[in-house]
């Protein structure tokens, strides 16, 4: 439990190892986990946008957004998405959750909000998940709810025009 990978493996790979112990160690032993990830993260140059990033998941997967917040920060300053586009808008999700959780949805927004015009991946459904978790936390469900119901909508077996119709006339007023 909370074990590492052998040392042969690609970095990434290790890392991806790591992260699939997590669901396995108890939250009394979230300290091992934490510690594991900064084992791999210095084997990066000190200051790696990916490291910083890393690490943040870490605390903030264990239960500690405020240790998270700004490593979150940190990682994107330094130039994370230009390291990883990936790994830069998983950040930016991540931080805007966690910013929420501590009573920053607002900044959430903020964040969030470019990201819906950001090339398109397998984040958008969570880009707009979490945008609608922090709109509702603004007292802005409309907004939240339309987000969720668009980002549902292509994934269903019927109804996806309607359900793209509903949503656009939760925050459009019908012409």
């Amino acid at each position: 439990m909370c074990e590492s990978a052998p040392v042969n493996e690609n970095w990434e790979t290790r890392v991806a190892a790591a992260w699939a112990t997590l669901d396995d160690c108890p939250q009394e032993r979230a300290h091992e986990f934490r510690a594991l990830i900064d084992t791999l993260v210095a084997e990066l140059p000190d200051g790696s946008p990916l490291g910083l990033f890393e690490q943040a998941s870490a605390w903030d997967s264990t239960g500690h957004p405020d240790k998270a917040v700004p490593l979150y920060r940190e990682a994107l300053a330094r130039g994370l998405s230009g390291a990883s586009r990936y790994k830069g808008r998983r950040a930016k999700i991540q931080l805007s959750s966690s910013l929420r959780n501590l009573g920053e949805p607002e900044e959430g927004v903020k964040l969030l909000t470019p990201e819906l015009d950001a090339p398109s991946d397998e984040l958008d459904d969570a880009v707009r998940a979490c945008l609608a978790l922090c709109l509702s936390s603004l007292g802005r469900d409309r907004e939240g709810l339309s987000l969720v119901l668009g980002a549902l909508a292509p994934h269903l077996p019927r109804y996806q025009r309607s359900m793209a119709n509903y949503a656009r006339l939760l925050v459009e007023p019908e012409e």
